[in-house]
């Protein structure tokens, strides 16, 4: 029989049921680890609950934790350890949930020798920022190691191609110029690679993008900590790290004009120590013809080693020490000598016997040694470098007393000139071949002091502070030799003396400074920064008849202040929309000994943008305008001009545009096995200049009110389709790249001023053979479509025609 009491205590037992229920604890379990998944022991793990509850884990040896959170609603997770960058997720917890996360933290010193971090990072930045992670470029490397078709993904770039190889980079942002990427920061590892980034910006030498293990491009605002030069952005090149555990990597390939090429790279880790040996090397042929037979090819070594000596993590100190060195040779048969309009049509890869001579030898030496101190709450990373680059460019300079460039676009008005260049015979010292002869060195020390805090009405704030000592310099010690063209073949008449050209060294001393501060604050991401630049620039002339360099014929200094402020907001729309804006002041130096009157190159810069990030899709949209208030050219030979530096001010011009990109994962939606990424990217530029004046720099010549820049084309389309199943994937992507100028004008395209407008497509496949070892294959320039793609330095360059590669790869370990 039920008593009459039974009822009631079943209801007041259910109430307390009910209760407990309710006030169960809901735990957060997890591990946290590094990028390459291994523990960290000792992370300390705090929660944030909206009620101001605060509760906090150390990790055990296996990474691990497990802590109580007492309250449903928005909590805030901040997981940190000595010698990491903190990682901050926002989690929402309802009643009876336990939740299981993996936390990822980057390296300190990743975060500080790289100007994004890792992939996930760049969303997290109040600005444009992009990375080209190690997967991604893995899989480019077997279609193509030239930096300029693995850069066509990333929108806002403007590319200007010259051999087919992207050896020396003609890369500019947002409408900067592209000239040997001397208007963009070009760096590896964090440091300053141009050959005297200061001195002489102009890329003669760049990384072998073969050997890198990522690529970086920030634009906008948040660039400013990477100067000296802001008005477009910087690129930064990552080496291959040295891997956790031992680690085996080889691409072995061959090709079309009898190319081959060698990459490999041996690593291993261990408890307090770290190396690393790599090598990069191309041999080919060439693909241009040249008359009377010949090499138009390439020989390129380059070789990479990094040590690395640590201590024990602790829960309180760590450190280490790595020192980097390389060395790359380069023996190029390359020339500045284009083609005839005419001559293009009939055999677009011909190159006359007047260049049979051409070619580019250089060295590049690099030393690096890197300092990592991290405390739980800052970190110091102190880098000193230094890089020589040596190269003698041996190239025709003029024909019969005429410059290339004239005789190539008048060649009915210089019929002789033609003659000699595609090899009649000549008198002595017809031809004159200049050996363009110059030493660079590049030194410093930059060290970046990071730390994090958070205060309830501040927010999180994570801030940096830079210092930077720098030293550079361009020695020119050129000459010019005489030639005599007999039966198709150049002979040396008259060898000019040493310094008999130019005889010149120009420096530069630079002291520059940073503070800059991520501040989060709900929905919200401030980044205030402010840069200084103080730079001294000399240029010392000798007498071309003093070799020895025993009395200074002229001498001209200029200093050069600068403070350069930038801000950069974004917010946190919804969980998987953010929108975001800045503003930032473009700086760029002038060279040493500028004229009287030359200005530095000045801009305000703009940008607006929104990004959506999903789990199968992602896409960024951004708006950009550029306010030149002065606009710099630099004469070189590359810009067909007199090679002497010398600085034009360009006026006021304004570059404004449209960045789009969009990666999709269809696969992922409907739940297929396969994966099916599609990426397309999408630029709109409108550069133009806001003033009317005359110049002596090649490219602008006489320019009016609201003449487009030269080399920027309005359309960029690049896109790609990849499918990827069990053993095998396979990638068809393409790039289109609308008509440009090649000297400044409006109007209706003139044919001899502009290029054409092209599309290339690219194929690649993989397919794994068994455990580390795969064989691939690959086609650039799929339909084998011949365009022009410069008219820069002397007539006209066409693009890499067809060709077909294939290897094998090795990946063994970890990386």
């Amino acid at each position: 029989m039920i008593r009459w009491y039974a009822a009631p205590v079943a209801a007041l037992l259910l109430l307390v049921g009910s209760a407990a229920a309710s006030a169960q604890t809901r735990h957060l379990t997890g591990r946290v680890v590094t990028a390459a998944h291994q523990p960290i022991p000792g992370a300390e793990v705090v929660v944030d609950s909206s009620n101001g509850v605060r509760t906090a884990a150390e990790t055990d040896a296996a990474g691990r934790f497990e802590l109580p959170a007492e309250a449903d609603g928005p909590h805030r997770l901040t997981a940190s350890a000595v010698g990491f960058s903190p990682v901050i997720e926002h989690l929402m917890l309802s009643a009876e949930e336990t939740v299981e996360l993996t936390l990822v933290l980057p390296e300190i010193v990743r975060e500080r020798v790289t100007v994004v971090g890792e992939s996930r990072a760049a969303s997290r930045i109040p600005g444009s920022a992009t990375v080209i992670g190690r997967q991604e470029m893995e899989r480019a490397q077997i279609a193509t190691d030239d930096v300029h078709q693995i850069l066509r993904r990333v929108p806002g770039l403007n590319i200007q191609e010259e051999e087919g190889y992207g050896l020396r980079p003609n890369i500019g942002m947002r409408g900067t110029g592209t000239d040997r990427s001397s208007k963009i920061t070009l760096m590896e590892d964090g440091v300053l690679i141009a050959p005297a980034p200061y001195a002489a910006p102009a890329a003669y030498y760049a990384p072998i993008v073969g050997r890198m293990e990522s690529l970086e491009v920030r634009k906008g605002s948040s660039q400013i900590k990477y100067g000296p030069i802001t008005t477009g952005g910087v690129l930064n090149y990552v080496s291959t790290s040295i891997p956790s555990d031992l680690s085996v990597r080889a691409n072995l390939t061959a090709g079309g004009d009898q190319t081959r090429k060698l990459t490999a790279g041996v690593g291993d880790s261990y408890r307090n120590f770290g190396w690393l040996v790599e090598t990069f090397q191309l041999r080919s042929d060439g693909f241009k013809r040249l008359d009377g037979g010949g090499d138009t090819g390439v020989d390129l070594e380059n070789y990479m080693a990094k040590f690395r000596v640590n201590t024990t993590p602790s829960p309180a100190m760590y450190q280490e020490l790595e020192v980097k060195l390389g060395r790359t040779e380069q023996l190029g048969d390359e020339t500045y000598l284009g083609l005839t309009d005419a001559d293009f049509g009939r055999t677009p890869f011909r190159r006359y016997a007047g260049s049979q001579v051409d070619v580019f030898d250089s060295a590049h030496d690099q030393y690096q040694a890197r300092h990592l101190l991290a405390r739980r709450s800052w970190d110091l990373t102190t880098i000193a470098y230094r890089n020589n680059f040596r190269r003698a460019w041996y190239k025709a300079q003029s024909v019969l007393g005429s410059g290339l460039a004239d005789v190539l676009a008048d060649p009915a008005g210089h019929a002789d000139q033609m003659a000699v260049l595609t090899g009649a015979d000549s008198a002595p010292d017809a031809l004159v071949v200049r050996n363009n002869n110059r030493g660079y060195y590049g030194t410093g020390v930059q060290s970046v002091l990071g730390t994090s805090f958070s205060t309830r009405s501040l927010g999180q704030h994570q801030v940096e502070v830079g210092v930077r000592y720098h030293q550079d310099e361009e020695d020119r010690f050129q000459h010019d030799d005489g030639y005599q063209m007999l039966g198709g073949r150049m002979i040396l008449t008259a060898a000019g003396a040493p310094g008999s050209q130019a005889n010149q060294v120009a420096t530069a001393t630079a002291v520059a400074a940073f503070v800059a501060d991520t501040v989060s604050w709900g929905r919200w991401r401030i980044s205030p920064g402010l840069r200084y630049e103080s730079i001294d620039l000399n240029r010392t002339r000798y007498a071309l008849d003093d070799p020895g360099r025993t009395a200074v014929a002229d001498a001209l200094s200029t200093e050069v202040n600068a403070v350069i402020p930038g801000l950069g907001v974004s917010y946190e729309a919804r969980s998987d929309v953010t929108v975001f804006g800045g503003v930032h002041r473009g700086f760029a130096p002038p060279g040493p000994g500028a004229a009287q009157g030359t200005r530095v190159e000045e801009s305000v810069n703009y940008e607006a943008g929104a990004r959506l990030q999903r789990a199968a899709a992602h896409l960024e949209v951004v708006g950009f305008f550029n306010d030149y208030g002065n606009l710099l050219g630099r004469d070189s030979l590359a810009s067909g001009g007199s090679g002497e530096g010398d600085l034009f001010n360009g006026g006021r011009a304004r570059v404004s545009g449209l960045e789009a990109s969009a990666q999709w994962n269809p696969a992922a939606r409907l739940g297929w096995a396969s994966a099916l990424p599609v990426r397309v990217a999408y630029t709109f530029t409108q550069a133009e200049f806001r003033n009317s004046f005359e110049s002596q720099f090649g490219p602008w010549g006489s320019v009016q009110f609201g003449d487009q820049l030269p080399y920027v084309p309005r359309h960029q389309l690049y896109a790609s389709l990849e499918t990827e199943h069990k053993a095998w994937r396979a990638r068809l992507e393409g790039f289109l790249v609308g008509r440009m100028r090649t000297v400044a004008g409006q109007g209706a395209y003139v044919p001899a001023e502009s290029t054409d407008s092209y599309a290339v497509l690219n194929l690649s496949g993989e397919y794994q053979v068994t455990d580390g070892a795969y064989v691939f294959a690959a086609i650039q320039n799929l339909t084998d479509s011949v365009h022009v793609v410069a008219r820069h330095p002397a007539g006209v360059r066409p693009g890499l025609p067809r060709f077909v590669q294939a290897g094998v790869r090795i990946a063994l370990g970890q990386r």
